[in-house]
């Protein structure tokens, strides 16, 4: 095999159109060796390289005659001391942190393991045995792909809708898709997903992981999966299990050929990402890729005793990014997202994590600082999910300016105000005017706030208003797994599903919800199922659930249809109304006067004032929007809309709303919907009389100017 000196730079296996460039970041390593492999199956490399050069302390070579399509993995020598923290171990065959694509996929078996599982010493064993028969193998692919005039979509983010969903979940029982499709990158690209999601009218689809995983040990001894994927071993690799195709050539283009599908129908594509831990574990786990290749640099060791790991995540390991290249390779992974493969954005798991410093979580990091230096990354949609299990980990409303969050007080807030707690009221107004509290004064906007009521991680909406507690038996975990915390309002009698009342309290709750969301200031997120009443039975933590607690149901009844219409009426009332997706903060929300653009009332149609706002047994709240010039279009002109009244009651009684002289002053008002029994059609209403709003309900109102 021919092998010339090469560049250090880019760091993978790149292919040039002639040959392959080969270089691998290790700061401590004495020697690397390429090994190549002929097929899958293949259970010892056909050859062994040592690469040449060292540069920078990256390990390169280039190769004239290798080419797309070559399967090949590593070997790295260097010391194995663990109690400082260096674990090379050149028996153990290492996966390319820069692949593009995964050539054979893991196969669990104790030679995995850098020590000997069940020596007395634990981890500080050496083991010998080769790893190669088992460990992943990294794919040479070419990238070139006929892209055509696809490019980001960049749909502001006040009218951004977004659908958080799972690539197989999704589609996996759609009917109406091809069977060898359902459940792939193909199947969600294929026209009736197409067709579901534009009929929906959400505006991106955010990705549970997509990027290469592996199952957990412990889960595959179990014959179970981890479905979520929040296990990664690849940043540049997509999943295969979930392309159509069984050619690991063409993985990448299929995951391309979606995105670009997407991006034909208005669809932004965002990825879940997850840089705060890798599938390594802690310091008993499996040696596959980073710890081999040079544990020191990549993880965060403990500072005392090195043999450990500092753990943010509760997954074992926490990626060192104060360490440049760390860095670095976090950030060609998010580049090569957006340039390559063309995605939207990112929303990042528990990114706290990524902004530590010195142990504690810094607005100032490296991490902040490169990407909002980053011509490419500081343009794209940032997600983070504002929290770590670290100390001082809960970091929500504290994120830099360009950023959006997961607003997880928005959540808790709506769940304890349709509970029927008291004292949530004051509160509720700050949510959902776009919590001002945690994003006004660094600068940022309502859209800083990502809404959610439920999530990938806790109930579905169904079961959110169905349980009285978590039912996570089929985990397998004693039902000791998932947040206690999710666990918020039930109708009382878990299991009633014959009860007419308890079914009807339960749809309206969850149109409560829903409506409550896509009224809020900030950007709506609707987890896929939500609309359709999708239920897991109760399981708050379907992480290893790859069946039907987890994959979406399409053969809907009657009553989940109506919820489906009501859901596609509210997105569309959202779209219709610029006051409901505002660029800016109110003005004002106490006072009334002429200048207000929104003001706050009672039942009794008094404007609230500061004592007010405090009063226990207050379960009820009013809203009055008004529409001049709530959003600026692209030219920068205002955009007008019109008057909004939203009404709100979490009593189990019914309340008559007064509707106040300022209100009846400006016209005609027309009911939009009222979500009592999920009626969207438009009534004109008498705004001389009480409007009688029923127990747990909601109901919206339009004056259109002129009318």
């Amino acid at each position: 095999m021919r092998v010339w000196p090469g560049h250090p730079y880019p760091l993978g296996a790149n292919w040039d159109g002639t040959g392959v460039n080969i270089a691998l970041f290790s700061d401590k390593a004495t020697k690397v060796e390429l090994c190549l492999f002929d097929s899958p199956e293949a259970t010892h490399e056909s050859e062994r390289i040592e690469l040449p050069e060292r540069m920078y302390n990256v390990f390169h070579g280039y190769f004239p005659d290798l080419k797309p399509g070559t399967l090949y993995g590593f070997r790295v020598y260097g010391p194995y001391d663990p109690q400082n923290g260096y674990r090379f171990n050149p028996n153990k065959l290492l996966f390319d942190p820069y692949a593009r694509a995964v050539g054979r996929p893991l196969k669990w078996d104790d030679s995995l393991f850098g020590y000997r599982l069940g020596d007395p010493t634990t981890d500080l064993s050496f083991d010998d045995r080769d790893s190669a028969p088992f460990a992943p193998l990294s794919l040479v692919v070419d990238t070139a792909f006929t892209w055509g005039n696809d490019h980001r979509l960049e749909i502001p983010w006040e009218r951004t809708i977004i659908y958080e969903m799972h690539v197989k979940g999704f589609t996996k029982l759609m009917t109406e898709i091809p069977e060898k499709l359902r459940g792939t990158y193909a199947g969600l690209a294929s026209a009736p997903a197409i067709s579901y999601l534009k009929r929906l009218g959400v505006t991106a689809v955010e990705l549970l992981p997509i990027h290469f995983h592996i199952d957990e040990h412990f889960l595959t001894q179990q014959q179970r999966v981890n479905y979520w994927g929040y296990n990664s071993l690849g940043f540049f690799a997509p999943e295969p299990r979930y392309c159509a195709t069984h050619d690991p050539e063409l993985m990448v283009q299929e995951f391309k050929s979606m995105v670009r599908t997407l991006h034909a129908a208005g669809i932004e594509v965002i990825l879940d990402v997850v840089y705060n831990h890798t599938a390594e574990g802690n310091e008993r786990g499996p040696t596959l890729s980073w710890r081999g290749i040079d544990n020191t640099s990549y993880y965060y060791l403990n500072d005392s005793q090195r043999r450990y790991y500092t753990d943010f995540t509760g997954c074992g390991n926490s990626p060192y990014l104060r360490h440049p290249r760390v860095l670095q390779m976090v950030m060609d992974s998010l580049r090569y997202w957006v340039t390559e493969m063309h995605v939207d954005g990112f929303r990042f798991d528990l990114a706290a994590t990524l902004a530590r410093q010195f142990h504690n979580v810094d607005r100032m990091s490296a991490f902040f600082n490169v990407i909002h230096q980053d011509p490419i990354l500081s343009q794209v949609k940032l997600i983070a999910e504002p929290w770590d299990i670290g100390e001082g980990g809960y970091q929500s409303g504290r994120f830099p300016i360009i950023w959006t969050e997961w607003n997880g007080r928005y959540r808790d807030c709506l769940r304890q105000f349709w509970k029927g707690d008291d004292g949530t009221v004051a509160e509720l107004a700050t949510r959902l005017a776009g919590s001002s509290d945690l994003y006004e004064d660094n600068g940022r906007q309502p859209s800083a706030s990502v809404n959610f009521v439920t999530c990938h991680d806790g109930f579905t909406l169904r079961d959110l208003v169905s349980y009285n507690d978590k039912h996570n038996e089929a985990n397998g975990e004693g039902n000791r797994d998932g947040n206690n915390h999710n666990i918020s309002w039930n109708c009382g009698i878990e299991g009633a599903t014959n009860n007419p009342e308890i079914m009807a309290l339960r749809d309206r709750q969850q149109r409560n919800f829903l409506a409550s969301l896509f009224v809020s200031q900030g950007v709506p997120m609707l987890l896929a199922g939500d609309e359709l009443g999708h239920s897991a039975q109760g399981n708050n933590n379907c992480y290893a659930q790859d069946n039907f607690l987890s994959w979406i149901k399409w053969d809907l009844t009657d009553g989940q249809h109506q919820q489906l219409e009501f859901l596609r009426r509210l997105i569309e009332i959202r779209r219709e109304q610029p006051a409901l997706s505002r660029r800016r903060f109110f003005k004002s929300v106490t006072h009334e006067d002429d200048d207000n653009e929104v003001c706050w009332l009672d039942c009794d149609g008094h404007f609230m004032t500061g004592t007010e706002w405090d009063t226990r047994g207050r379960h009820s709240l009013g809203l009055l929007l008004l529409g001049h010039c709530s959003q600026i279009d692209e030219q920068g002109a205002c955009i007008i809309g019109d008057n909004l009244l939203i009404l709100l009651n979490a009593h189990y009684e019914p309340t008559p709303f007064v509707i106040p002289p300022k209100v009846r002053s400006i016209g005609k008002w027309e009911r939009l919907f009222d979500t009592y029994a999920g009626d969207t059609t438009i009534v004109t209403c008498d705004t001389l009389q009480p409007y009688p709003l029923q127990p747990r309900s909601m109901a919206l109102f339009r004056h259109r100017p002129g009318m």
